[in-house]
């Protein structure tokens, strides 16, 4: 299974939620490639070692001019059954730019292309994207078997729900008509204040409107989440409190692949 992990607002916490699915997916004992396909190379810097500027990476293999294929860029990640496709430095966002001037037919496909060589090789694949709807997140989405969509429960959330509806329909129509949601992830919920339970019942409602599956149970805003991501442990690591987190998202990974995400 590929999923694309999106949204086009920044910090709603994106790669944290690959972090955490990736470590939870491994715990299940599945092989698992993670490909950063944000610029920013924000999962890349906590789930490999050793990468340094200028190694190739997604970038390489998304480049015309370059013969790299993915399966010349992947790196072992820092946990067994873990690969990575890796991005450093700003070799990505050129080559986002080289993507937004080209007319070479199939720009959109090679990723998919070149990810159906290796899929085999994983049981999962998660999708890292960045905050906004581009020819790399295009990619991603026509890559993709699915999306898994991170949101919060604020306003804007709402708003940018039905944004980016729009944008997986036109990729359903254009590139890739097998795209289907897997799943919305309610991600740094805070269920004791009244702005967070009314915009979470907001989204909880366009979300059955639109018969997007919700994964459950949400994510609480907990410092603990960042502090294992940004330590590069799992949260199964940590004390009580940090293994009872690590059980939502053992919980998502388990619904994802069962498809049991409730509408």
């Amino acid at each position: 299974m590929i999923l694309a992990y999106c949204n086009q607002k920044g910090g709603v916490g994106k790669s944290t939620t690959v972090y955490h699915h990736a470590r939870a997916a491994i715990l299940d004992g599945q092989r698992v490639l993670v490909i950063d396909a944000d610029p920013q190379g924000n999962i890349t810097s906590v789930l490999t070692e050793d990468m340094q500027e200028g190694d190739v990476g997604v970038a390489d293999a998304l480049s015309s001019r370059s013969s790299d294929t993915l399966a010349d860029v992947l790196v072992p990640g820092i946990w067994e059954g873990l690969t990575v496709a890796p991005t450093v430095g700003d070799n990505l966002a050129d080559v986002r730019n080289e993507l937004v001037i080209s007319s070479e037919p199939g720009r959109e496909s090679r990723l998919r292309a070149q990810l159906a060589a290796i899929q085999t090789e994983y049981d999962l694949v998660l999708i890292d994207c960045g905050p906004a709807i581009d020819p790399l997140t295009i990619s991603a989405l026509t890559a993709a078997d699915a999306v898994v969509i991170v949101s919060q429960s604020k306003l804007w959330s709402v708003n940018g729900l039905a944004k980016l509806m729009n944008t997986v329909s036109l990729v359903r129509e254009h590139y890739n008509p097998r795209l289907t949601v897997a799943g919305l992830v309610l991600n740094a919920h805070e269920a004791h204040t009244l702005a967070g339970g009314h915009w979470a019942d907001e989204l909880t409602a366009a979300a059955e409107a639109a018969q997007l599956p919700i994964l459950t149970p949400p994510v609480p805003k907990r410092q603990a989440i960042a502090d294992a991501t940004e330590t590069a442990r799992g949260l199964d690591e940590g004390d009580a409190q940090a293994r009872e987190l690590a059980a939502i998202y053992a919980a998502h990974i388990d619904q994802l692949k069962k498809g049991t995400a409730h509408v």
